[in-house]
């Protein structure tokens, strides 16, 4: 049985845009498996000095990042996209253990197959330190803020 999961390459601004917004949508969830039904079940990441390999280690690898990272809400804008390729920059914020905050800053690229499931996924993330009262991102956000931009700063 082949797996689906629309939008499909190539892509246009609209789809570019729908799977961009898909995956913040998941992601924002926290549920690992949730998130690896979006990849190929052989799909490859780097994720800043980590290699993952196909949707297993993808749910090991997003468990354990959950767990340190505690109230992680992310978001992600469309850089960029080119048939069945998508460039994406994030920025999400959570807290580690001890009650520090941080904001992590991110570019992504992405390579789907022909059934819209993402089999490449490279990721270049930066931390910074904040407090919590410099927060921005408050939990998932609402359909009336979708496609809207991240401030740099």
């Amino acid at each position: 049985m082949t797996e689906d999961r629309a939008p499909y390459p190539p892509f246009t601004a609209q789809t570019a845009a729908q799977k961009v917004q898909g995956a913040e949508d998941a992601w924002n969830t926290r549920d690992p498996h949730r998130v690896a039904l979006a990849y190929t079940p052989d799909s490859v990441w780097r994720n800043r000095d980590r290699f993952v390999t196909g949707r297993e280690e993808i749910v090991a690898f997003l468990t354990a990042k959950w767990e340190r990272e505690l109230e992680y809400a992310l978001r992600k804008s469309l850089w960029s996209f080119d048939g069945n390729r998508i460039a994406v920059r994030f920025q999400y914020e959570c807290h580690d253990a001890a009650g520090q905050w941080w904001r992590s800053y991110g570019n992504e690229l992405w390579e789907f197959d022909e059934h819209g499931l993402m089999r490449r996924r490279e990721a270049s993330i930066d931390d910074v330190p904040i407090t919590e009262s410099e927060r921005r991102i408050f939990g998932p956000r609402g359909a009336d803020e979708h496609g809207a931009d991240i401030p740099l700063r």
